[in-house]
């Protein structure tokens, strides 16, 4: 049973169909290993304690043929800024931590209604405000492949135990980059879906965020590419609660023919340079897209430059922090978040119209760069996973890679191309033209192949 923790969400799925192994069983590896490993990592922050029950029920449904989805039986791990019935969720904020909701979030009902079984929670710094994962209710998590660096965040906890084997997968979100830094720091692959694809209904920032309401995103997390393609229909569509939410189709990456594709590569973005190593290992994803036949060129647009300083003001110029934490009833945040409060500029009326308009410039100059292009690759951070707190006095400009695609509302994928000196894990960024995460996912799957994708830790 040890090998079929680090298998794919879609191989155990497989074998639990074929009844090679059951729900029982799985679960069980998995939360031997989360015993195993957690210890060292503070991943795993609320283990369910109805997790057996509901493996015992998923197997008494397969054996009467009586299969709820395509994810039923498989074991999951959800961040703790989703609702879970019955399970306590913070959202990392010292006001919510005994709270317990009475329903559950459109993406975590979503999952079990495909059959997922819920492990447990995994950490997050505060209100999901943060590019490490460090709070007040349960502390700092760490990075699987080096204790002593961060596992990024805010989608943290998820990263490093899905990183670890102790969960297939998991659900995290993204406003800056929170699915896609640690997926870099802690080498597993996970995507942020185009702007209007997955409701956010039960999470801890909601829709309903005024501007920056278009910003957060929420997408699963995995090993493989191949769990991305098969998880993002679940969880994807109208749910008729979120306005935001757009009924577009979401095409299959198998019917991409990557060989047809225009790519832009580029590795430094005139704000931070990337290490040689990360620069090395974008060039190697880039060539290995020459390779199969697609059309590669070194560009970037300019205004990844150009207007990042106009939109590092965008998460609290409307004070929206404060207000969330009042909503929570938190009145001692985690100095992070008070210090992303402090971040925020005041700004009147004529200079936020003002911010508005060069955040559509912005959109439009990016959207006239990739008339020519189907892919953009990048750096997903300057740097592999830094040493714990190093981060945070830069954490704009080693956000600077990232964010640019909340502010379009892009889709982009993170996967693994290759390891620093230290040994640590390196991610590639890939992003598509939008609602094209087939196009994003297609190439983050041939990257995959030749470059290898996610290696265990030795934890």
């Amino acid at each position: 049973m040890t090998d079929i923790i680090f298998q794919s969400a879609l191989s155990i799925a497989r074998a639990l169909r074929k009844k090679e192994v059951s729900s029982v069983e799985v679960t069980t590896a998995y939360i031997d290993r989360i015993e195993q490993v957690n210890h060292k990592l503070n991943a795993v922050v609320m283990l369910d304690e109805s997790v057996m029950a509901q493996a015992r029920a998923a197997d008494v449904a397969m054996e009467k043929d009586e299969v709820k989805g395509a994810l039923h039986g498989v074991p999951m791990t959800l961040k703790d800024s989703h609702d879970t019935e019955g399970v306590v969720t913070t959202g990392g904020t010292k006001g919510r931590s005994n709270f317990i909701p009475s329903v559950d979030s459109t993406i975590t009902s979503r999952l079990k209604e495909s059959g997922a079984v819920l492990l447990g929670k995994t950490n997050t710094p505060e209100l999901t405000m943060g590019i490490e994962t460090e709070n007040l209710v349960y502390g700092r998590t760490s990075n699987p492949y080096d204790h002593e660096r961060t596992c990024g965040g805010s989608s943290g906890g998820a990263a490093a135990i899905v990183a670890a084997g102790g969960s297939p997968f998991d659900i995290g979100s993204d406003t800056g980059g929170s699915i896609r830094f640690p997926a870099h720091c802690c080498g597993v692959t996970g995507i942020k879906p185009t702007s209007g694809r997955v409701p956010r209904t039960g999470h801890i920032i909601p829709h309903g965020m005024g501007v920056r309401d278009s910003l957060t995103q929420i997408g699963p997390i995995a090993r493989y590419v191949e769990d991305l393609a098969l998880i993002l229909p679940i969880i994807s569509g109208p749910d008729w609660r979120d306005p935001a939410i757009v009924p577009m189709p979401l095409y299959h990456a198998e019917d991409v023919d990557v060989s047809s594709l225009r790519v832009a590569f580029y590795t430094d973005n005139g704000i931070k340079a990337a290490t040689p190593e990360t620069v090395a290992i974008v060039n190697s994803a880039s060539a290995v897209l020459g390779d199969v036949g697609a059309t590669i060129e070194e560009t970037r647009p300019r205004a990844i430059t150009e207007y990042d300083i106009a939109w590092q003001s965008i998460p609290n110029v409307d004070d929206s922090i404060n207000r969330r934490l009042e909503v929570e009833g938190t009145i001692d945040p985690h100095p992070w978040t008070t210090a992303a409060i402090e971040d925020g500029n005041s700004m009147t009326a004529a200079e936020f119209g003002s911010l508005l308009e060069e955040i559509d410039a912005f959109r439009s100059d990016i959207l006239g760069f990739m008339k020519d292009y189907d892919v953009l690759l990048s750096p997903t951070m300057p740097t592999p996973a830094l040493p714990h707190g190093e981060i945070r006095s830069e954490r704009l400009v080693h956000g600077s890679y990232t964010r640019p695609h909340n502010v379009t509302g892009w889709p982009a994928i993170v996967v693994r191309g290759g390891t620093s000196p230290e040994g640590m894990p390196i991610g590639i960024q890939i992003v598509a033209r939008p609602w094209r995460e087939d196009v994003a996912i297609a190439v983050a799957m041939v990257i995959e192949s030749s470059l290898g994708g996610w290696k265990s830790p030795n934890i």
